[in-house]
């Protein structure tokens, strides 16, 4: 019998996790490299990252990848805050690579996210794109395809329950264990079997916590001082006064 795999590269066995025929950019994070096809994120195909509102862990997964994804612009379209940049640049992307495109309605959006993803200098494009329509998505992922971009698209909760042409979907939501300072990741689609529990990732990367610990001061104890003679009183208690009364 012929193996899946050998009759074409985007066939697979639905119970094991598929080697991506695309090119890849490791997470930086080997748990989720671990789950994802191929062992990072396809180049030259959509990525869509779910969250709630007033939720932006973006950064924290996509910074590693960014960082080593090459020497061109990552460009943000739609970008509801702007990130800091320090923080970023002390993580590995320049922000010398670091392009913001402030477009204000969805159809500008849309419009801009195409036209950046048709620039050969550009190397990954990440788009808050809320609104976005599976067709209108559809075209994007062609884009990427045929001009072999890193997309991220970031989409709000609700669009859970839509269809998408995304080649790999996630949920991202801060972890429901109390007191635990870290991400619930959901694989809601990729290439091969669904996983029937999140992942779980620290909220803060393993850069940024390594600066941050350098960062803390270092409150060291102070020597002990020495004590003379003449700087010990004499206490006399009051049974010793009595005492030498009586």
């Amino acid at each position: 019998m012929v193996a899946p795999e050998d009759i074409h590269a985007d066939v697979w066995h639905a119970h094991t996790l598929a080697q991506s025929a695309l090119q890849v950019v490791p997470t930086g994070d080997a748990l989720l490299d671990a789950q994802l096809p191929g062992g990072g994120w396809p180049v030259g195909a959509l990525t869509e990252l779910l969250q709630s509102d007033g939720v932006h862990s973006e950064w924290r997964l996509l910074l590693p990848a960014l960082a080593h994804s090459g020497q061109g612009p990552v460009v943000l379209v739609g970008a509801p805050h702007v990130p800091f940049a320090p923080s970023l640049s002390a993580q590995g992307l320049g922000l010398h690579r670091l392009l913001s495109v402030g477009a204000q309605t969805a159809a500008q959006r849309l419009w801009a996210t195409e036209q950046v993803l048709r620039c050969a200098e550009v190397d990954a494009v990440l788009a808050w794109l809320p609104q976005a329509r599976s067709d209108q998505l559809r075209r994007l992922q062609m884009a990427a395809a045929e001009f072999h971009k890193l997309l991220f698209v970031m989409r709000p909760l609700q669009a859970h329950s839509e269809a998408s042409p995304a080649v790999l979907r996630l949920q991202i939501a801060p972890s429901c264990n109390a007191g635990s300072d870290a991400l619930d990741i959901q694989v809601l689609k990729r290439r091969g079997p669904l996983l029937d529990a999140p992942l779980h990732l620290r909220a803060r990367g393993a850069l940024l916590e390594s600066l941050l610990a350098a960062a803390r001061p270092q409150h060291r104890p102070l020597p002990a001082r020495p004590r003379t003679p003449g700087s010990v009183r004499n206490f006399v208690h009051a049974l010793d006064r009595t005492a030498a009364r009586a």
